[in-house]
């Protein structure tokens, strides 16, 4: 569901919803605890969250649907368990298997959700991007069966070890030409490529409708810096925001944002204020 605004002079505009992700509020320093999101309504300053499954909560997805629906915020987008981009490294049929198993399982969490999109890690972990022809292999079935839950499957420009995330893109769209992808600034920082989103030659995916979702979030190292992978809140790494949201307005980009920047402390605890300054920082932005 978007949410409207009644402008003036435009009259009615969209509204960008700004989504928490819960991976963000939850990692291994805290036990991966799903009911630490208790509070998140009256904690947080978002108009929902991005639900990010984690590998060690398969057997329990029945449980957190019902946690999650009673938590009286919108999640209209769902972060599949990352390590499906790793088993679809191999080109080995069993691990393809699995993968597809997997990712049945994100499929049916989200929509039961609610859940819109579906974001992928296409390339993931150790392999990354290496054997790519393997994940083009792979890409239409996990599309087909988003689709068949009714979710639009987005592909992350998630770090390379080979490659890098807009030349992928490009492979993926020779494929499918309708191809969606969420977009990761700290995972575009991290390659160099924030500005080449500004080109003439890659204004299409936004223009065209390609891009979809954000990911907003800093990034504080140098290009390929693999020691300077931790997600920062806005404004405490290098990334030039006040250039992209000039940049969003001008293609009048219609997506949401989601916050991914880390915000537990190393013995768990929670910053929501963190969060919610990010937040704040954002709308002032929009």
């Amino acid at each position: 569901m978007k949410f409207y605004l009644f402008h003036a002079k435009e009259g009615w505009v969209s509204v960008h919803r700004i989504l928490c992700s819960t991976g963000a509020i939850i990692g291994r320093p805290n036990g991966r605890d799903f009911r630490l999101l208790t509070p998140c309504k009256q904690k947080l300053r978002y108009d929902g969250l991005e639900f990010m499954m984690y590998d060690t909560w398969h057997d329990q997805a029945d449980e957190l649907i019902h946690f999650l629906s009673c938590l009286d915020m919108e999640i209209p987008v769902m972060h599949c368990e990352k390590q499906i981009g790793e088993w679809i490294a191999s080109g080995d049929e069993k691990d393809e298997e699995q993968a597809l198993q997997l990712f049945l399982i994100n499929c049916q969490m989200a929509s039961a959700l609610g859940a819109e999109k579906m974001v992928l890690h296409l390339w993931n972990g150790i392999p990354s991007d290496l054997h790519f022809e393997n994940k083009l292999k792979a890409y239409g079935k996990l599309k087909r069966l988003a689709e068949k839950y009714h979710l639009s499957l987005t592909v992350e420009n998630v770090v390379c070890a080979g490659g890098d995330p807009l030349s992928h893109w490009m492979e993926l769209l020779k494929i499918d030409p309708q191809a969606r992808f969420t977009f990761d600034t700290k995972m575009a920082a991290f390659h160099n490529q924030i500005e080449s989103m500004y080109l003439p030659e890659t204004r299409f995916l936004w223009e065209k409708g390609h891009i979809v979702h954000l990911h907003l979030n800093d990034y504080g190292g140098e290009y390929k810096d693999w020691k300077q992978l931790e997600t920062l809140h806005i404004g405490r790494g290098r990334i030039d925001f006040d250039r992209l949201f000039s940049f969003l307005k001008e293609i009048n980009y219609q997506g949401d944002f989601t916050v991914e920047a880390t915000s537990f402390l190393p013995d768990g605890l929670i910053r929501w204020e963190d969060l919610n300054r990010t937040a704040d920082r954002i709308r002032g932005y929009l």
